[in-house]
């Protein structure tokens, strides 16, 4: 993915936008299930309140471009008069994840774009979420809490604000294994309506599994070969998955599907660069590192340096400078125009004693990036120094 990683001083400056991606919602009434009583019709007011604020989230990133072209990955895969009945909301949070509520809202973290690698990856997660929302698996859910408890007392243990802005999900509906299962086959199935190869439903859990093994060799921490967080505490484990998934996709796999690997790269092109450093702020040094070599592939660019030179900035352990001023030389020699790696340099070699040369990099990004708004800091920093 080293195109996906370009464009990276724009990107960098890049504002999320907080507005209601009016191009991207449905109307509800292509929803085919309604609410029947009173409690159902109390869980789909609650998850409409919901929806509300996370219109109006911090979070949300509102990008028309972006919107639509999740939305159209998702529809080519369910089909489109499916497809209306769902609201997408992406929401700039770093984690792995994606979850639909049973009113036809589904959220989207860009953690998981971030770590889809093609069209068919990501299709895999939304496809997966829409047939939980299709089976109505969350409506069983509640049922089933009903039965067993006060249902309006159970919501209220939800608490709104953490819901819309992280999508509490997770721990609100946590299907049954059985259901995950069912969800994952279906995904399978839409991915070969849409075109799209199926053998990537068990590629992106692939790649999760390295990451974490990466993120736990780097803290030290035991990995059993397996991965049960809370996130995915109800889902079957992944070595399971891997297995069935794939033996799925070979059954259906038929001539001329594909990956969309290209139109992906290119819609996420100037998003990467701020997912990534989301990633990096999570301090979670494996796994980001794992991530950024990943997404660089076998021939860096500029913006693969600079993302790993950042890492070491951000960690900031003994020595950590140096491999940062590193990278961020590379970025420079690779790509002479990324300012942000010419501040990153003149920052690290001041830590590293090399003030004179870290002078000269600072200039060099001031020169770029006149306007900067960190600019008279810097130049007061260097003064009229050599």
């Amino acid at each position: 993915m080293k195109a996906l990683l370009k464009l990276l001083s724009a990107s960098l400056a890049l504002q999320v936008a907080v507005a209601t991606p009016a191009a991207a919602q449905a109307s509800g009434s292509a929803q085919k299930y309604q609410p029947i009583n009173d409690d159902e019709r109390t869980l789909w007011r609650t998850m409409d309140e919901y929806e509300g604020n996370i219109r109006h989230s911090p979070l949300l990133i509102a990008d028309a471009e972006l919107n639509d072209y999740v939305r159209s990955v998702l529809c080519r895969a369910v089909g489109a008069e499916k497809c209306s009945a769902v609201r997408i909301y992406i929401l700039r949070t770093p984690q792995f994840n994606a979850a639909m509520a049973p009113n036809g809202m589904m959220v989207v973290w860009s953690g998981l774009l971030l770590r889809t690698r093609n069209e068919a990856e990501l299709a895999t997660v939304l496809a997966h979420e829409f047939a939980h929302f299709e089976k109505r698996h969350s409506l069983q859910k509640f049922r089933d809490v009903r039965a067993k408890t006060d249902a309006i007392a159970w919501l209220g243990f939800v608490p709104g604000g953490a819901f819309a802005q992280i999508g509490l999900f997770t721990s609100v509906f946590a299907f049954s294994r059985d259901m995950e299962r069912e969800a994952d086959f279906q995904a399978v199935q839409s991915l070969v309506n849409g075109g799209y190869d199926p053998q990537s439903a068990s590629e992106i859990w692939r790649h999760f599994l390295a990451e974490r093994k990466a993120s736990a060799a780097s803290g030290k921490i035991k990995f059993d070969g397996d991965i049960q967080t809370n996130m995915f505490s109800s889902h079957p484990g992944i070595s399971e998955r891997l297995e069935y998934l794939s033996a799925s996709a070979t059954r259906l796999t038929r001539p001329n599907l594909e990956t969309g690997r290209t139109d992906y790269q290119k819609a996420m092109a100037r998003w990467l660069p701020l997912f990534v450093d989301d990633q990096i702020k999570l301090n979670d040094f494996g796994g980001s590192e794992f991530l950024i070599k990943s997404l660089a592939g076998t021939k860096w660019s500029g913006a693969s340096y600079h993302a790993m030179a950042e890492l070491f900035r951000y960690r900031a352990k003994d020595g950590d400078y140096a491999l940062a001023a590193k990278y961020y030389r590379h970025a420079v020699a690779t790509d002479p125009a990324l300012a942000e790696s010419w501040r990153g340099l003149g920052l690290s070699l001041m830590r590293t004693a090399n003030r004179p040369e870290g002078i000269k990099a600072i200039r060099k990004y001031l020169e770029l990036r006149p306007q900067a708004s960190d600019a008279a800091l810097l130049a007061d920093m260097v003064g009229s120094e050599n």
